[in-house]
C-alpha cells in the first residue's frame, strides 16, 4: 500500500494549524510533519498527542544546533522540509505545502501516487486559488500557452494583463517527492538532487492544491504589507510578461495603484481579481474555470482534535 505524508512550516493560530492537519488526516495522510515557526506550545501539545503528527518547535535551541535562524521564512521552510524528508522513512511520498493549502483529490491520494511509474520521483500538484468570500469557489489553474493571456484579460479586464494567470499567488504549485533519494534538498516549489532540479518530474493528475490565499478583504489587507516586502508580492518576483514588452510585477503594480489611488485603488483591484462576486463566478464558469469545493475544516478539526476548544 502506498503511504504518503506532508511537511509544513507554520506560523498561524492554533485553530488554523489543527484544521490544516485535520483535513489531511481525513484525506489519508500517514505522516504529518509540522515545524512551528514561532513559540506555540498549545499547538505543539495537541499535535504531539496525535499518533500521525510529528511536531517540532523551531525555537532558539533548535536553530542554535543548526548554525543560526535564517532571516527569510522561505529559507526556514526549505531547511525544515529537507529535515522532514530525511525523517520520512515510513512514507513513500512526501509533499511540502503551506498552512493555507489543502490537497483536493478526485479519488484517493494514495491511489493517484501508486499509479505513477517507478521512474517518477517528483509529481507536481497545480493550484487553484480561492475566491475571497465563503471559501467554496476557486479559480482553476490555466496551463501555460497562447490561450492564457487572452482568457486572463477577458476575466480581469482592468488588471489581468499584469496578473500572472489571474492568480495573486503562485502558479507553480507544489511537489510530491518520492522518499529515499540520498541528498535530496527541498525548496518551496522545487527540489534538487545535486545540480539536477526536479528529477523525473511529471504533472500529477487527479489532485489539486486548494489555496486560501485571501479569505476576505480584511485578511488580504492585513497580510498585504508583509507579502509586498517579503512574501508573494515581493520585488524580486518576475512580471507576468517580459519587461521589454511592458510587463510589470505585482510588486510594481501594487506600488503604482497605491501611488495613484491609495487604499481605494487596492480595493478596486481586490474586487476585480480576488473577491467572490457573481461577476467573477460567471466569468470563470463561462470558460470552464470555476471550481467548487467543500472544506468543512471546523468539523474535521473537531473530529481529529476533539479536546481543542477555540477561543470565542
Amino acid at each position: 500500500m502506498t503511504r504518503w505524508g506532508l511537511v509544513a512550516t507554520i506560523k498561524a493560530p492554533v485553530a488554523d494549524t489543527l484544521a490544516f492537519a485535520a483535513w489531511h488526516l481525513e484525506q489519508g495522510a500517514s505522516r504529518i510533519f509540522i515545524y512551528l515557526d514561532d513559540a506555540n506550545p498549545q499547538a505543539a501539545e495537541y499535535l504531539a498527542a496525535h499518533p500521525t503528527c510529528r511536531v517540532t518547535l523551531t525555537d532558539d535551541a533548535w536553530w542554535a544546533k543548526r548554525g543560526r535562524r535564517p532571516e527569510k521564512h522561505q529559507v526556514r521552510q526549505s531547511r525544515n522540509a529537507t529535515n522532514a524528508y530525511r525523517r520520512a522513512g515510513d512514507v513513500d511520498w512526501l509533499a511540502h505545502i503551506d498552512v493555507d493549502e489543502f490537497l483536493i483529490a478526485e479519488g484517493d491520494i494514495a491511489a493517484c501516487l501508486a499509479a505513477l511509474p517507478q521512474a517518477v520521483t517528483c509529481a507536481r500538484v497545480r493550484p487553484m486559488e480561492a475566491l475571497a468570500g465563503e471559501g467554496t469557489a476557486f479559480k482553476a489553474f490555466i496551463p501555460q500557452g497562447p490561450d492564457r493571456p487572452r482568457l486572463v484579460q477577458e476575466i480581469y479586464p482592468t488588471f489581468g494583463r499584469d496578473v500572472r494567470g489571474g492568480f495573486l499567488s503562485h502558479l507553480a504549485g507544489k511537489l510530491f517527492l518520492r522518499t529515499g533519494l540520498p541528498d535530496l534538498k527541498l525548496r518551496i516549489h522545487n527540489a534538487f538532487l545535486g545540480d539536477e532540479m526536479n528529477p523525473g518530474e511529471v504533472e500529477l493528475p487527479g489532485i489539486d492544491l486548494a489555496h486560501l490565499h485571501a479569505k476576505d478583504w480584511a485578511h488580504f489587507l492585513s497580510a498585504y504589507r508583509y507579502r509586498l516586502e517579503r512574501g508573494s508580492y515581493r520585488a524580486d518576483l518576475a512580471p507576468s510578461r517580459p519587461r521589454d514588452k511592458g510587463g510589470i510585477s505585482l510588486h510594481d503594480l501594487f506600488h503604482r495603484i497605491e501611488a495613484e489611488s491609495g487604499e481605494e485603488g487596492l480595493r478596486a483591484f481586490f474586487d476585480e481579481v480576488a473577491a467572490d462576486t457573481p461577476r467573477l463566478r460567471a466569468a470563470l464558469s463561462e470558460r470552464g474555470l470555476l471550481r467548487r469545493v467543500d472544506l468543512p475544516l471546523d468539523a474535521l478539526r473537531r473530529k481529529h482534535f476533539p479536546d481543542f476548544t477555540p477561543d470565542c
